[in-house]
């Protein structure tokens, strides 16, 4: 009998009809039914006659499936049994405690993210250096483009396209003159009825890598920086092209939809059309995995019910991240910064600060119960940079950014949460006086602080907890990534510091 791993993918192939456009004049759905849940789900053409249909069980056990739709003219059917998950597979991400996250089998996920917008649509040789640099784990979450990209650095072909067809002459483009070919421009020629499988095999294939490295893949359905049109599809054209898709992806279980990067710069897209594309993703995909939509200058309504959590950018970005309590109080879901510019040199401003800036952005998210996205842009001679293409890493930030994840994973529980601050007999995260008006801290439960300094470098902090338990206390240096522990305290008790920037102190109570 055929075998799958709990949360893994089970892919049934079929043979069908050809006779007229796959894509368009047929369908295909599997029903897989096992003692604990019973889901339908759509198939796909995948091209040269086969249909298939991919399903991720939540259960383990035996299970039975029937594929039917008019792409044949009988039913196939089958059974199959799901095994124990392995080691390094917790299933999809959920939301936990309204603003973190967990994995299903209920191991805290702390998304420490990238962004490498194109990097599947580069040489294959430039995307294996991508996979080895990714598979030194600074990473957890990775947001990348389903659609090419036409922008600054961003003006080579990709290798392959989503549709049949052709693009215009992209020799013509410039770094002088990219921004006149922005758009639907003429010479394209694509059937936007006829998938190119191809495509979407590679990206199935790099999913699955991600996967096999712990890596969720945050999948940006559609943007507005283009040459080739698919920006400016019609209706019909585009919610056939979210069903294909979601028909092909939704089975991995690493896969986050992001509807879009920066989406109020479609300008041809409305409201109606953004709501429509939701209503999409929450009826064919079975398995809930996590939905937001990204911005450039406007919020979109994130109180919206199909969104799981907030995929932010403010245009003050150098003080975004220090909102983030703020944006969980309002919208009461997770707050994930997936833009808050990027270490590098490059002359636009959103890609130029130090590896020190981003790490400290980073804290600031992470210590308000939030999260961050890194991205590098430092200039190269064939102008490969992370941000967009992959590759290599230049900067300071990755192995900080780890080193924080290892931080954030020993948090007690599910994330940090807000704490008053009363218990605290001077100051707080920003070293300010007790007579300053001081909304929170954040803690776990009375038993665990972290408290972070940025900027700020105090030579001495002082705390009064309680004087019943006991204390363990550590300075941690954000920068050094080191952790050293200074004693176990009761009552009032002062915490000497070095004086820099970027110190953190961790406050654990002992145990009786």
């Amino acid at each position: 009998m055929n075998a799958v791993e709990k949360w893994g993918v089970f892919e049934v192939s079929v043979s069908g009809k050809t006779d007229k456009n796959p894509f368009v004049d047929y369908d295909i759905q599997g029903t897989f039914a096992g003692k604990n849940e019973t889901v339908t789900t759509d198939g796909f053409y995948d091209g040269n006659g086969v249909y298939k249909v991919r399903f991720m069980p939540s259960f383990e056990g035996e299970y039975t499936y029937k594929i039917t739709g008019s792409f044949s003219d009988r039913e196939e059917t089958g059974s199959f049994v799901v095994t124990a998950p392995s080691e390094n597979n917790h299933g999809p991400v959920r939301v936990a405690n309204s603003t973190h996250f967990v994995y299903e089998d209920g191991t805290p996920y702390y998304s420490v993210g990238t962004t490498c917008y194109v990097w599947t649509h580069q040489s294959q040789e430039l995307q294996q250096k991508t996979l080895e640099t990714l598979s030194k784990g600074y990473f957890n979450k990775i947001r990348f483009c389903i659609f090419p990209k036409h922008y600054d650095y961003n003006l080579n072909e990709p290798i392959t396209y989503p549709f049949v067809g052709k693009p215009m002459d992209s020799s013509v483009l410039t770094k002088e003159n990219f921004m006149e070919y922005d758009g639907a421009c003429e010479g394209n020629e694509w059937d936007f009825t006829h998938f190119d499988p191809k495509h979407f095999q590679l990206f199935e294939q790099r999913i699955q890598d991600l996967m096999d490295m712990g890596i969720e893949a945050d999948l940006i359905v559609m943007h507005p920086y283009d040459r080739w049109g698919f920006s400016e599809m019609s209706q019909e054209d585009d919610d056939r092209y979210w069903k294909y898709v979601i028909a092909r992806f939704a089975a991995y279980r690493n896969v986050w939809w992001s509807l879009a990067n920066e989406y109020d710069l479609l300008k041809k897209k409305t409201l109606a059309d953004w709501e429509r594309y939701a209503k999409i993703i929450c009826e064919k995909d079975p398995y809930n995995h996590p939905r937001s939509i990204h911005n450039c200058r406007d919020f979109y309504d994130h109180n919206r019910p199909w969104i799981t959590h907030c995929s932010l950018q403010r245009q003050d970005r150098h003080k975004s991240t220090e909102f983030t309590l703020e944006y969980a109080e309002k919208y009461k879901k997770p707050i994930v910064w997936d833009e808050i510019c990027y270490e590098g040199n490059i002359s636009h401003c959103w890609g130029n600060i130090s590896g020190e800036e981003l790490v400290r952005r980073f804290w600031e998210a992470a210590i308000r119960g939030g999260y961050a996205g890194h991205g590098e842009t430092y200039e190269h001679p064939e102008d490969i940079l992370w941000w967009s293409h992959g590759g290599e890493l230049h900067g300071t930030s990755p192995e900080r950014l780890k080193f924080l994840h290892q931080i954030m994973c020993e948090t007690p529980g599910v994330g940090l949460a807000p704490l008053s601050m009363p218990v605290f007999s001077r100051g707080t995260v920003f070293g300010w006086d007790d007579e300053v008006a001081i909304p929170y801290d954040l803690a776990y439960r009375g038993s665990y602080y972290l408290i972070y300094f940025g900027y700020f470098r105090p030579a001495f902090r002082e705390y009064h907890l309680d004087d019943i338990n006991e204390y363990e206390v550590e300075v941690i240096d954000t920068w050094e990534m080191t952790v050293k522990k200074v004693g176990v305290f009761k009552g009032k008790f002062r915490v000497e510091l070095p004086g820099k920037e970027y110190m953190a102190i961790r406050i654990r109570k002992l145990s009786k």
